[in-house]
Parts: structure tokens; sequence; C-alpha cells
């Protein structure tokens, strides 16, 4: 209830302003189309520089508004509209136009009211579908649009609450924390002393880690509240585009001054503010033309290869129904040609002249193109959605596919293709996050060329399944810090640190009202901290490094506060760098959504003044004789008796980063406050520390890197902490020839040890980062400063100069150590991976790691064996790629079958170079024909890009059906490409999942969903799909049969509604309950017996062999379904009806027999509503059909002998060939299916008797 008032209200407080300016924008609609196509920029003014009077030049007007639609239809467009839609399908269009054609009347068959009826249930049916899902969406629409803000109003000179649907391009939107952004708005203000806003968006792509966005340059630094009215600058941006990584713009000052800005400094629709009290902002985009709008595309529709298999066959039918007709016409012209003179029957027209015979034929060749209209099934299209979301629904609620961990069950994002699962024969997989955990575990590192191995951690991580916290020795561990000194602190030291809260941040000054605090999505206390499982924050020191940690420490005790970090080790530096080259938000466990920073520390001295400490170099400006009186240890030690937390939270952009701080941690380098332009770390010892932080290059997969530009509190010097990749790092060390000849051997003896330990992680299934350090001078850093400032200001081409200075700052780096992150084996994988083997899957990882981590990765999951021949191709150009594969095809016996499945003794390993130049030197057939020879296929170092190509290549080329699993971003083209798409909902967000077809939490589901329901749905689907072929071939011929004992006039034998409500109701239902129900073969023993996989894999059951078989198997019964009866009755004095009666009777056993025969869902049901119907029904029709009626034949036959023997004997002589084939399948073992499914049924049976004697 307070709901609906809240939102009532929320649409009736808009002011008078914005309703004026909605009435010009409804008028103006058409102008809207005029704009021109081409412009490639946006303008933006403030909108509160336009009143009433000159709204007219505001050329914010031509743009969309916030309020979005999502529905098609309105309630006066949906019956138009949704009948043009329907009328798509080419089926529709059939029957439309052969319901029209028996409205003419020398045509005609049936009576024309009867004859719509069929087409007309079939579109209502879909019709009531698509209004359901068109409703759902008009209320998320509705629930959307009445959301409320805050837009800064003209009229009342203060923020008033408007409806999201309200927001125009151009307002001024006011955000509190934990509420939703509207729309796209460029961040003006924030009440974060510093200029950040975090956002959560979660809404957006799933990910959990807090990400930073920047107020515009320029307004970052007013220390009084954002004034909207005093706002005169004029914003050119880019059009609206999807690209959600990427936004460029500048902002021209009325002096003529411009100002850039880019996608840091935009507030995305859908995304949660977080930390951040309040944030100002313009709109940038809104509605429609947001980037989040313009990335959901909804659900995409894609063909199953069952689907496009039925097209073809139906227009096979459609050929079919012509000969029929065209057999109909011609023996129409003979007969009417085998009268001497015209038949009484024969009418002529008004002028008294009789029809041809050729025109004649022709009116015969349209009736009975009428009269046969159902060899075509026009409710199979029905049936088949009907099905599937029957299908989709038992997937969705299987118990097997939920994470309970997660609490995440399937999701079946793509409705028509759930029979694809039944069919793949080539998997796809990304190996981070896909194959593993994407938990990324600190396991070994390697320092100053001194390896460490870490074995108490690794027996920690091998017996971890619940670490218990409480544990004391390891909480020692974790806790450890250098003894106290126990000297008597001056009192000018004593200083008091404790962390900001929420109440005692900056707040923004509310100008003229008051507001609640309005919740988000989500609420914030429910909002999981990513990557910080036990297993990843938990790591147990390695005892020599810390013994090491501890005597660097110890050895700067004595030394001055000036000059001990110039000697300090490597050690020192290579945890520094860990604690601080990241991006990691720091927060606290009681609240992890709240920024944790230090607090100014309180210096009081005997006249109660206060310094600023909060900056290291604060330090330094107190006289040198107060550090003279005391060592290192002295002068820190006050701040550990604070009240700094015990613990701290980190909400890191990837894993990767999480787990080096956590690491760090471990070893008491603990990074206890973040800001952009400070860091805190608190060393062994209990010294806290702080940075200042000059620029930051963040990580991207050109440079393979990242780095940060610190200044240390201490001494003073310009350092730049370096991480990434080892083969970038090592190629940009400095170059040892240049230094003295002991530095030079130390430097050349600490890279090739550290490279040697870094093959040796990479063997051992690690991933693997370098650490790094330059120190620069004051003028070279100022010199590239100017550089980087010139470069983020430019417009043109700023990323490639971003670019530029990136790769000028990061050379001639000193090593410090590397890295290995062990990203955990999933559960499961190795026995799904070799359940789809046996299923004859072949098994592709395409991924972005390095070439010995990924290998083995492949040995730890089964994808490789220690007895396969592993082959590697490494080239650099397009000969030794050729030579290369010439050579490997020496090894590789090519004798085999290409439809043999390759054997299990060869692999296949190819890094990104050589696979660019594969993809773009025409070597793909050769490579594809390598590939299929091996067991398994590694492509190591691949772009996305590489991935999608792969991915389209194999399924084009080998005419297979693929599927694609990830769990990244990275992954959302590869999935795309596929013919299944599968998205994992781990780590790293949800973009992937939103790009699926079906989204699952772990590998292992996919061995069940393949194997089990993919089976169940491609058998179900398949023998519906040729069950409705059969049957409506089998009825139709009924009344081909009869045409030649009726002179091919177009009459039926039976009842016109009998004939609607056969194909309608009464042989409809039992493939409707077989396509939902049926499981030829238990799950178990699906899980048990992959090798039955095959037999989706192979189209065995649906093929262009088994629709001509079934269609001869429809032919035949339906001869022996007509002439027995004819042969019964004929020399009997029965009428029309009486004839088709019996017919009618034992065509539907046969064809309800049929699929207790095909089909393991026995449906009783049918047979009692047929009979049910046929005796009402005929016993009411009296006069119905004049001149000939139904009425009480149903009732007369019943009490006949011979009606019974005839419904015993023809169905039996029908259905004996089919029986005697599926008998030959099951005993001979032609067809693994069926024997199993045989001995399954008999098994079941047995226990059944059991039971019952006993």
């Amino acid at each position: 209830m307070e709901k609906t008032f809240f939102k009532e209200t929320c649409c009736q407080c808009v002011a008078s302003d914005t309703e004026t300016q909605n009435e010009v924008l409804e008028k103006r609609g058409k102008l809207k189309k005029r704009r021109k196509k081409n412009e490639n920029k946006r303008v933006i003014k403030s909108n509160l520089s336009f009143g009433n009077p000159n709204w007219k030049e505001n050329p914010n007007r031509y743009y969309d508004s916030n309020k979005i639609k999502t529905t098609k239809y309105s309630i006066l467009t949906f019956v138009p509209k949704n009948i043009y839609e329907q009328l798509h399908r080419f089926a529709n269009i059939y029957f439309v136009v052969i319901a029209l054609l028996n409205f003419v009347p020398v045509v005609n068959a049936f009576q024309p009211e009867v004859s719509l009826i069929p087409i007309c249930v079939i579109m209502a049916m879909t019709a009531i579908k698509d209004a359901w899902e068109d409703f759902r969406r008009y209320k998320l629409d509705k629930e959307i649009n009445h959301m409320c803000c805050y837009i800064y109003s003209r009229k009342d000179h203060a923020y008033v609450e408007k409806c999201w649907k309200d927001v125009r391009v151009g307002d001024f939107v006011q955000l509190q924390c934990n509420e939703t952004i509207p729309a796209d708005i460029l961040l003006l203000y924030s009440s974060d002393q510093n200029g950040i806003c975090h956002l959560e968006t979660a809404n957006l792509d799933g990910e959990t880690n807090l990400k930073q966005r920047r107020v515009v340059m320029g307004f970052s630094s007013q220390n009084t509240s954002f004034e909207p009215e005093f706002f005169q600058n004029t914003i050119i941006c880019e059009m609206p585009n999807n690209d959600l990584n990427k936004f460029k713009g500048y902002m021209e000052q009325p002096n003529h001054e411009r100002i850039g800005f880019n996608i840091e400094n935009l507030l995305l629709r859908g995304c949660t503010i977080r930390n951040t009290e309040v944030a100002i902002g313009i709109v940038i985009y809104a509605g429609h033309e947001t980037k989040a709008m313009l990335n959901n595309n909804g659900p995409r529709y894609k063909r199953s290869k069952i689907e496009r298999r039925m097209n073809v066959d139906i227009f096979l039918c459609v050929g079919l129904l012509f000969t029929m007709c065209l057999v109909g016409s011609i023996g129409h012209g003979i007969w009417s040609g085998s009268f001497p003179e015209h038949p009484p029957y024969d009418v002529p027209d008004e002028n008294g002249n009789f029809l041809s015979p050729v025109l004649s034929g022709f009116y015969m060749f349209l009736t009975m193109i009428i009269l046969l209209q159902v060899l075509i099934p026009i409710s199979l299209y029905v049936s088949i959605e009907l099905v599937k979301l029957g299908q989709v629904f038992l997937i969705h609620n299987d118990i097997d596919l939920y994470d309970e961990e997660a609490d995440l069950p399937i999701q079946c994002r793509a409705l028509n293709i759930t029979e694809d699962l039944g069919q793949i024969q080539y998997i796809f997989s990304d190996k981070t996050g896909t194959l593993t955990e994407n938990k990324m575990v600190f396991r070994r590192c390697t320092v100053d060329g001194h390896e460490f191995s870490h074995q108490e951690n690794a027996k920690r991580l091998e017996t971890h399944k619940e670490l218990d916290l409480e544990d004391e020795d390891f909480a020692k561990l974790q806790q450890f810090t250098l003894p106290q000194m126990n000297i008597e602190r001056p009192a000018t030291y004593q200083r008091t640190m404790r962390p900001l809260r929420r109440s005692q941040s900056a707040r923004a000054h509310f100008q003229g009202h008051t507001r609640s605090r309005s919740l988000g999505r989500r609420d914030s206390n429910q909002s999981q901290v990513a990557f910080s499982s036990t297993i990843e924050k938990d790591v147990t020191p390695d005892s020599r490094l810390l013994r090491r940690v501890r005597e660097a420490a110890l050895r700067t005790e004595n030394l001055s506060p000036f000059i001990h970090m110039k000697t300090a080790t490597s050690f020192t530096d290579f945890f520094l760098a860990l604690a601080i080259c990241n991006t990691v938000v720091v927060s606290t466990t009681t609240e992890p959504r709240q920024r944790e920073h230090l607090a100014t520390l309180d210096c009081c001295d005997n006249d109660d003044s206060c310094c600023d400490s909060s900056r290291g170099a604060g330090l330094q400006d107190k006289s040198s004789t107060d550090f003279g009186s005391a060592s290192l240890d002295e002068v820190f030690q006050s701040v550990t008796h604070g009240t700094l937390p015990t613990d701290f939270c980190y909400e890191a952009e990837s894993p990767d980063e999480a787990a080096l701080v956590y690491a760090a941690q471990a070893y008491s380098f603990t990074l206890v406050s973040r800001t952009p332009e400070q860091v805190t770390v608190r060393l062994p010892q209990g010294t806290l520390l702080t940075f200042d932080i000059l620029y930051t290059l963040g990580f991207d997969s050109v440079r393979k890197r990242m780095s940060v530009v610190v200044r240390h509190p201490l001494t003073k010097e310009i350092i730049v902490y370096t991480k990434g990749a080892d083969s970038v790092i090592m190629d940009l060390l400095e170059d040892p020839g240049k230094a003295d000849t002991n530095a030079e051997r130390r430097m050349k003896r600490i890279k090739d040890k550290t490279q040697k330990h870094l093959d040796y992680y990479a063997r051992d299934g690690l991933r693997t980062l370098c650490i790094a350090k330059k120190v620069l001078s004051e003028d070279d850093f100022q010199k590239w400063a100017n550089f980087r400032q010139e470069a983020e200001a430019a417009i043109d081409n700023r990323d490639e100069l971003l670019m530029e200075t990136a790769q000028h700052l990061e050379t001639k780096l000193t090593l410090l150590g590397a890295t290995g992150i062990e990203d955990r084996l999933q559960d499961g994988v190795p026995d799904t991976i070799a359940a789809l083997r046996e299923a004859g899957i072949q098994i592709w990882v395409l991924t972005g790691d390095k070439q010995e981590t990924a290998v083995n990765i492949a040995y730890s999951c089964k994808l490789l064996d220690q007895r396969d021949t592993v082959f590697t191709i490494n080239t650099e150009n397009k000969l030794q790629c050729y030579y290369k594969s010439r050579k490997l095809f020496g090894f590789i016996p090519t004798s085999l079958p290409a439809s043999e499945i390759p054997g299990p003794e060869f692999g296949l390993v190819i890094d990104g170079r050589t696979l660019d130049i594969i993809l773009q030197g025409g070597l793909e057939e050769r490579f594809l024909e390598l590939a299929r020879l091996c067991r398994s296929v590694l492509c190591c170092r691949s772009t996305p890009l590489q991935k999608s190509i792969v991915v389209k290549l194999v399924r084009r080329q080998l005419k297979v059906m693929t599927l694609s699993i990830g769990d990244g971003a990275n992954d959302v083209s590869m999935i795309q490409a596929a013919d299944v798409g599968i998205g994992i909902s781990g780590q790293e967000g949800m973009q992937a999942v939103m790009a699926s077809d079906f989204a699952i939490s772990r590998f292992k589901h996919l061995k069940k969903l393949l194997l089990v329901h993919g089976h169940w749905c491609y058998a179900r689907l398949a023998k519906m799909v040729i069950y409705f072929f059969y049957k409506n071939v089998c009825y139709v011929n009924l009344l081909f049969w009869y045409q030649f004992f009726c002179g091919f006039s177009g009459n039926t034998m039976i009842d016109y509604w009998q004939m609607i409500f056969f194909n309608l109701f009464f042989t409809s239902l039992p493939p409707l309950v077989f396509g939902v129900l049926d499981r030829d073969v238990s799950a178990e023993t699906l899980l048990s017996l992959p090798e039955l996989y095959k037999n989706g894999q192979n189209s065995e059951i649906y093929k262009l062999s088994t629709f001509i078989i079934t269609m001869l198997d429809a032919f035949y019964q339906s001869l022996v379904c007509f002439f027995v009866p004819y042969l019964a009755y004929k020399d009997s004095d029965i009428d029309v009806f009486s004839f088709g009666n019996p017919i009618n009777t034992v065509s539907l056993l046969t064809i309800i027999l049929h699929q207790a025969l095909e089909m393991k869902t026995w449906v009783r049901v049918c047979v009692v509503i047929y009979l049910t119907f046929s005796l009402i029904y005929n016993a009411v029709c009296v006069a119905c059909n004049p001149p000939t009626d139904p009425y009480w034949i149903m009732e007369k036959q019943l009490s006949e002998p011979a009606f019974y023997l005839v419904c015993l004997i023809t169905p039996a002589i029908a259905l004996l060939p089919r029986f005697e084939q599926s008998t030959f399948l099951s005993l001979h073992f032609v067809n693994l299916t069926y024997s199993v499914a045989s001995v399954q049924c008999f098994h079941i049976k047995c226990f059944s008797t059991s039971n019952a004697e006993s």
C-alpha cells in the first residue's frame, strides 16, 4: 500500500515547467525524425537555461525521454499487429489462403465457416501466449518508469522528487548512497573529498566488486556544494552506442576552454551508488539511448537443427500434397470425360454451357487442396512451442542442476533450442572460471631469485574443506607482528586513528528539502564482497620467507627513517608492490560496503593544536631532532595502539588482485586505506606508511600489465611499481650491460633464476605475474607527467597517446620477483570431460593463459592423458606454420575414415600468434584436417576475436553442432558464435550469462544437461515431429483413397467436425504429453552409458531416411485402415457416414497404438475422449449436415459385432511391420538406444511382476 502511494505522489509532484516541456516535446515529435542520420556527435546544454518561452532553442528537445517501453503492442494495435506477425510464418499463410479459398463456391470442399476453425484456434492460442508475455513486459516497464529520483527544479530552486520517466537529457540529478542510477549521467559533484563515486554494477553485468568513477576534471576541487543554476558549459559527446567500456567527449566552457572526459566520468543507468553520500550529475543519455538499454536486446532467436530439418520436410509434404491433388484433378477429368453425355449431377451455367474437362480438372485441383490440407500439420508449430516450454520448466527445476552454495538454478534463456543440447559434437571451453574455480589462491613466490614453495599453505589447500578460523596456531601466523620494544613514547606522538564511517563522511548541502535515503534494488548490507571466500583470504606464510621478512624489518630498526628505504631489501619492496600496485577498495568486515580510509591523525600537543598527518609526508614536517632521539619503531609504535580495525575486506576488480593483497597481508604488509590520492600500508612492525599516489596506469589486455606511481613518505623518492605477465615484464627490464660488473651479474642471476621458477610454476599449472619497480628522478617524472596530462586532455587519438605515455614510463624496470597463483580446478571437471568424451564429443580449450599453464590444466582435467603424444605449433610466419603442420601429418596416421572418431593418442597445442597466422594465411582447412585427427586441441594466448573465429570456422567448415561455454566478458563473442552458448555465473560477472542460451553455475552440470536432458529433449521432439507428419499423412490418405470410389469429386466419407477434432484434439494430446514427460531411457542409464548420446549426434531418430520410411509406413497403414473396412462392408447397404465411421475409428486406434510402440508414454484418454464425443455428437446431430447426417451412427455400430472385429483386426495388420522393425532393432543391437530401452522396460516389468506376486 505504501509503495503504491509513494509512486502516485511521485508522479503528482512533477513541476509545471516539466509538464510544459513534455507537451512541446510531443508536438515536436515529428522533428525528431528529421535529424541528420550522419551526425556523429551530441550537443547537450543545461535545461535550466531554457524556460518555457525559449524552450524551442534547447538542443536537448530532440533527444529521447527516460521513459522506456519494451512492449510490442498496445490495446488498439494488438490484434492487427499480432496477426501481421503470425502471418510471417509460411504455415499460417498457407492455412489462411486455404480457408479463404474454401469460400469460393466452385471449389469449396467443406462448409466455409467450419474451415476457419482450425487456423483460428491455432492463431488464438499463439495470440494469448504473446499477450501474456507482453503484459508481463508492460508491468515491468511501469514499475521501472515510476521509480523516483531527485531532479533540480528551476522553479523551486531545489531538487524535487520525480519519476524516472520524467527525466530529460540536460537535467541535473542528485543521487544518494544505495540509490539506483536512472539514466547515463556525467558526474559533476561527489561528496567524497577526492571527487570519487563508487558504483556497484551488479544490475548491469552482475559483478559485485566496486568500481570507481571520478568527477569531471575541474569540478573535483569544489569546497562548496554544486549549484546547477551556475552551470553554463556546453557538453559535446559521442552519439549513443552500446559500448559499456568506452565513452568520450569534452565540455566547452564560456571562455571556449575545453575539458575532456571519458568513461571514468560516466554513471551508467542501472548501477547502484555505494560508499558515497551524494553524487550530482547531468543527464547525457536517457531511456532507450542509455548504454544499458542499447545492450538489452532480449533473448536471441535461434533455429534449432530439428526446426531446419522440419522446414525441409514441410516442403516435401507440400510437394506430396500437390502430387496427390494433381492425381485427383487428372482423375476427375478422366472420370468426367468417360461419360458419353453429361451426367444428371453436372449442372450447366446460366447460358447452358458446361465446364470443359480441363477447367473442371483445375477447379478440382483447388478443391483437393482444400480437402487434403491437413497433410501439412497445422498444429505442429504451436505444439512444439508448448512442448519446449514444458521441457524448459523441467530443466529449470532439476535439483541436480541447482548450486546450493551459490543459490543458483540453471537458467534457460533460449526457449527454442532445447533439442540442440542432445546433438552437440564439438565443445569449446574457456579455462579460467570455467574448468577452474576462478578463485585465485596464492601458492608460491620467488623474490630476489630465491624461491619459496609455501609447503604449509599447500598442505592447507589439499585438506581444505571449511577452514576453522579459530585455529590458534594459524591465527598466530596470520596476525604475526614483530615483538614490541616496550620503549615509552613521548606524549607528542600519541595519536589515534579511527576509520571513517558513513556518519563522518563529507555530506552535501541539501538545498531546501529533506529526503529519506532511497534504497536501490539491492540492499547494501546484503551485497556480497567479491573474491573473499575463505580459501582465497587465508594464506599460510612460508616459514623461510617469514623469517627473511622479519630479519629485513629488524635490520632497518636502528636506521634513520630517512635512509632506511634506500637500502631496504627486495623483500620489503616486493610485498609493498603487492599491497600498493592494485585498485583494491578497502572496507571493514562489519560494513563491507563502507570504503575504509584513515581519518586525520590527531597529533595533540600541550597546546591542543593539531597537525595534519594523514599523509606520510607529514612526518617530515617535524624537526629532525624529534626523530633523532627515537628509533624507527618508537616513532610509529604508537599507531598500533589506536583503533584500527583488526580485519579488512578487500574489494578487487579481479581475483588475481585480491589474492596478491591477501598474500601481502599474510606477511603483515597490510593494505589499510586507499583513496585516489593516497594509499596506506601497515608494515610488520606496526609502522603505518602513507604513500602519495601520483598516477595509476590500469591493466589492459594490450599492455598486459598495470603500474602505480607513488611518492615514498620517507625518502621522497618517486617509485613506479609494475606487475604484469612475465612475457611482457621480462622484455621491459633494465639492460644489465649498462650497470657495473657486480650489479650486472646480480641482475642477470635474478632474471635467470626467476625465469626458471616461472617455467616451473607454469608447468605446475599456476598463473604467473612478475613484479618490478623503477625509481624516477623529479625531472624525468615531471616531463612524463606533462606528457601524460597532454594525452589525457586530448580529444583526437586520445587512446593512442595514453598508450604511448604508458609505454614510455614502463621501461628499464628492476625485477623484484614473481608470484604463482593457483586457479583451482572445479569439482567434477575430470569426470565430466571423460563422460563427454565417451559420448563422442570433441572438446577444445580456448584460453588466453600461458601455454604451459593451459597444458597442465588439460592434464589435470583429463583433457590430455599422460600417454598422449602432444604436438605443439609455435611459429613466426606462414612458411614455418605450413612445414610444421606438414611434418606433423607424417606422425599422425590419416588412414582412418573421416566418419570415425579420432584416436585418443594425439593432442594439439597452438598459441595465439600461430593461430593468427593460420586464420589470415589461408591455412584453415589444413588446420582443421590436423585438428580432427587429434584427441584434444588447446588454443593458448588467444584473443576473444580469435575464439569466435575458431568456433565459426569449425561450425561452418565441418558442418557440426557446436557448444561454447565460458564465464567472462572475453567469452561473449565465442558464446554467441556457437549453435548453443552456455554461460557460467562465476567470479567474473554476468556478461557471459546475459549473452548465453543457458546459464549454469558449475562445469560439472554440463554432464547431466547434455547427456540426460539433451538426450531426452532431442528424442522427445524428434519423435513428436515425425509422429505429426505420420499421423497427418496417414489420415489424409484415407480421404485420398476414397476419391477413387467417388469419381474424384472431392467428397468425404467422414463428418467435417470429426475431421477437425481429429487433428486438433484427438491425436494432438498424446504427442504433447510425450514431448514433455516421456523418458525412453532413465537418467541413471544415460549417465552410466554416455555412448547413448551418439543417437542424437547422428540424428538417428529424425533424418531424411527415417522421414521417408515413416511416410511409406503411413501410406501402408492408410491402405490397411481404408480397405479392410471397405472389404468388410463391401456388399452392405450402409450409407456414406456409416462407412466412414469405422474407417475413422480404426485409423484413430492405429495412430494411438503406433504411438504406444514408438513412444513409451501410453495415453488411453484419447480413445475415451473420441468415443465420448462421437456418442454425444451423433446423438444430438439431427440436421447438422443435410441431406446426410451422422445421427445415431456410432450408437448403432457399437451394437454390431462386425464393427468390433474390424477395430481389432485392422490395427494389428497395419502395425505389424512397425512392430517387427522395433523388435529387430532391439534384438540384434542395431540401435543401442532401442536395446537399452527394451532391456530397461523388461526389468521394470519383471520388477512389477515380482512385486505383484509377493
